[in-house]
């Protein structure tokens, strides 16, 4: 017997279910964004103090240059590694969220199309042309919803790999300017 009342409770359920995930994900990466941004105020603290002590050592014009040109350098060199570092949890995310909406997405087709076939099921005589187009506009709704996800995938790669190279280039110049001293 279709019973509309479970339904909506597994419905309701699913959905719980769904947001608690997705809670947890997003405390998950909050959790690692905040320990890489402590871990890299710790970091520029010692290099702040470390810095200071080495211009205090100073002794001559020549001296202060290097130091400059060094200084630099390691500032450059510590904004690539945070930005990598940032670039990496982005990315690690983004996956993680990414399989939890495919997740969620096979789940609700499976209930819909389980749905359809009940209440078509049930539906009264005569009502067959109704039923096949509403199964045909859920098919329609799932067929872009994968075509939507196919785009959104090629504009991921597209981005990541753009990153890579910004990040790959970047690092590049930063070697060459260490190599020219």
């Amino acid at each position: 017997m279709y019973n509309v009342t479970e339904q909506f409770a597994e419905l309701n359920q699913a959905n719980v279910a769904q947001a608690t995930k997705l809670s947890a994900l997003a405390l998950e990466n909050a959790d690692k964004l905040a320990k890489i941004n402590l871990q890299t105020a710790k970091s520029a603290l010692a290099k702040g103090v470390e810095n200071a002590q080495a211009v205090a050592a100073v002794k001559d014009v020549q001296q202060l240059v290097a130091l400059n040109s060094t200084l630099a350098e390691a500032s450059v060199q510590g904004a690539l590694d945070y930005s990598k570092h940032l670039y990496e949890l982005a990315t690690e995310a983004q996956a993680k969220y990414t399989a939890l909406i495919e997740e969620s997405w096979a789940a609700y087709t499976k209930g819909a199309a389980a749905w359809v076939d009940q209440a078509s099921k049930s539906a009264p005589a005569g009502s067959e042309t109704a039923v096949a187009a509403f199964k045909q506009g859920m098919a329609a709704s799932m067929a872009a919803f994968d075509q939507f996800k196919q785009s959104s995938q090629q504009v991921v790669n597209l981005a990541d790999a753009s990153m890579r190279a910004a990040a790959a280039n970047a690092t590049k110049v930063a070697a060459t300017a260490k190599g020219r001293k």
